[in-house]
């Protein structure tokens, strides 16, 4: 993962984001500023009426105090009331528009970054991480910065007020700053382990819950719980010990008003009657140091969210700072119209950032128009990597593929993906009705033009058995469904919108050889004039190709027809299984 910035940087860095929203973020920041100066001055008119009107016995020198103290109330009570309502709207804004970010950002990083990334990490950075910061947002971090201000402005207040009371205040506060800056390290390290967990729990949760068939059926059900179970207590652990850093720092901070508070009556023994400081000076001090109860009790829980927000801000780098590979060009061309779709490989390779060796090097085909090219080879020759590239999922690192003779480097990722339509081995289906699945690339479609695309796909007799047809929710993943069910409407989404170019990497695998045939000739009839690129592991689906290109260790080792290569080619014939008959020697 990316190093990024540590803690408080971490945090600056979101500026940018934040900036918009930042004088209603202020507003509400102000009016609890607000509310401390009112809760500062109510001791302060205290302190007038204990010594004037109280030690003269003047009740009517009470009236303006009391008046006075309750427009103070008011305007705290009021001050909290505006702060809510300003402050909630730009947070909640803020975080919508972060998760947007977030969201974005992890759609457009390069199919090879997503390798980096547990699907459990990647959701809670784009869910509980930018939720924490929302909430600092809001609440925690105005109210850190409100109460470390209160702190610091009651004892500048005593100390004007009676420097010796304020002094009391001061002593009564050190071991609290003391016990905070020896924890602030450990409970930064455990809070950052929690978060991280948190992610690796989810990834258990998620992919036991979408692998429950496979764990079932290996009986692998025991060891899954004994997964979570051991993430479970390795998190209580983290967390009991982050609540006992925690209790520590609530326990010294709670005792610092109390503790001040008998330390200045017990002054004041001496204090007051020698005339050191007032009885209303004693009243008004002891006021102020109640009313630093909550400021001060409550940095435990404002510093144990800082560490998370702290952590959550990098972590929140940590994904937005990978690197965008597959972007679109600076200067971008168009493709002429109409769009042929002949396609081009020359001289290309590709290899990983981490990887010392390509997987693919050299590799110079063409597809033209119309034609049908199988990929073969044996497992991590390279076919998955190469039909990845046509629509750039990921991108050569040499040589060039063209469409219609441009680098499709060149294009708009958005124009160069409206000409090409995938189906993969592995249907991904989502959790929505067999017509939003279908229409996926093609939100527009007509019923006429899905109901063809499941024709092409030898999907229309199955789908017209669902209970709604194709309004039919079939479940996440689309588990309800066999999976040759789900591969031919992964293909029917591919044909929908009449691609120039159709790259299939193996979608028809689970379908027998009957039904294979019967879909092999409908797309030939549909996509007449489209190139298509095939993966194909079985002799059925590699017979049905104008050509085959056998890969082997990255390399193209052989094009020719089916037939031909079976005669020529012992590597071919063994990634097809055929006998070694004496003609193909």
């Amino acid at each position: 993962m990316t190093e990024t910035s540590p803690g408080g940087n971490a945090l600056l860095r979101l500026w940018p984001d934040v900036r918009p929203y930042a004088g209603r973020i202020g507003l509400a920041l102000g009016l609890i500023l607000s509310s401390v100066v009112t809760s500062i001055a109510i001791p302060l008119v205290v302190k007038h009426v204990v010594d004037g009107p109280i030690a003269r016995g003047d009740a009517h020198g009470l009236l303006w105090p009391v008046v006075i103290v309750s427009i103070l109330g008011l305007v705290d009570s009021g001050a909290i009331w505006g702060r809510r309502r300003v402050g909630a709207r730009p947070s909640a804004e803020l975080e919508t528009g972060m998760r947007a970010k977030v969201f974005a950002h992890a759609q457009r990083l390069a199919i090879g970054e997503h390798a980096h990334w547990d699907s459990g990490q990647l959701l809670s950075r784009g869910v509980e991480d930018l939720r924490q910061l929302r909430r600092f947002v809001a609440f925690f971090g105005p109210f850190f910065v409100v109460n470390t201000v209160a702190i610091v402005a009651v004892t500048v207040t005593l100390l004007v007020l009676c420097w010796p009371l304020g002094l009391v205040l001061i002593v009564c506060e050190t071991p609290m700053l003391v016990t905070t800056s020896k924890i602030e390290r450990a409970w930064n390290q455990v809070s950052r382990q929690v978060q991280d967990l948190v992610g690796d729990i989810t990834t258990t949760v998620e992919e036991s819950v979408l692998g429950v068939r496979v764990l079932k059926a290996f009986g692998a059900g025991d060891d899954s719980i004994a997964q979570y179970s051991a993430q479970a207590d390795t998190l209580r652990a983290l967390q009991l010990r982050e609540t006992r850093l925690k209790a520590s720092l609530w326990m010294v901070s709670g005792a610092t008003p109390v503790l001040a508070v008998a330390a200045m009556l017990l002054a004041s023994g001496w204090g007051v009657p020698e005339g050191q400081w007032t009885l209303g000076t004693l009243v008004a001090a002891i006021s102020l140091v109640m009313y630093l109860n909550w400021p001060l009790t409550s940095i435990a829980l404002l510093l144990g969210d800082l560490f998370n927000t702290m952590n959550a801000a990098d972590r929140h780098w940590e994904l937005m700072d990978r690197p965008i590979s597959v972007a679109d060009p600076d200067d971008p061309r168009e493709l002429a119209r109409p769009v042929r779709g002949e396609l081009v490989f020359e001289n290309v390779g590709f290899a990983h950032p981490d990887s010392k060796s390509p997987v693919l090097t050299d590799v110079s085909l063409r597809v033209e128009p119309g034609e049908i090219v199988a990929l073969v080879g044996p497992t991590g020759s390279g076919k998955t990597t190469l039909a990845n590239l046509v629509p750039r999922l990921l991108d050569a690192t040499s040589g060039r593929i063209t469409l219609d003779g441009v680098d499709i480097r060149e294009l708009r990722l958005a124009d160069l993906r409206a000409q090409i339509a995938v189906a993969f081995e592995e249907p991904v289906l989502f959790s929505a009705s067999v017509r939003e699945n279908v229409a996926l690339g093609q939100p527009e479609a007509t019923d006429e033009e899905i109901a063809n695309a499941l024709d092409v796909a030898a999907a229309s007799d199955f789908v017209a058995r669902l209970p709604w047809g194709t309004r039919t929710r079939i479940g996440e993943q689309g588990l309800s469904l066999s999976g040759g069910q789900r591969q031919r409407l992964a293909l029917a989404r591919a044909v929908l919108g009449q691609p120039k170019v159709l790259v299939l990497d193996d979608p028809l695998s689970a379908l027998d050889v009957d039904t294979e045939a019967l879909v092999q000739a409908r797309l030939r009839a549909a996509l007449s004039t489209a190139a298509t690129l095939l993966v194909a592991h079985r002799p059925s689906t590699a017979a049905l190709a104008d050509r085959v290109a056998l890969i082997w260790d990255g390399r193209i080792e052989a094009v020719g027809s089916h037939e031909d290569l079976l005669a020529a080619s012992a590597r071919y014939r063994h990634v097809m299984g055929a006998a070694l008959e004496p003609s193909h020697v």
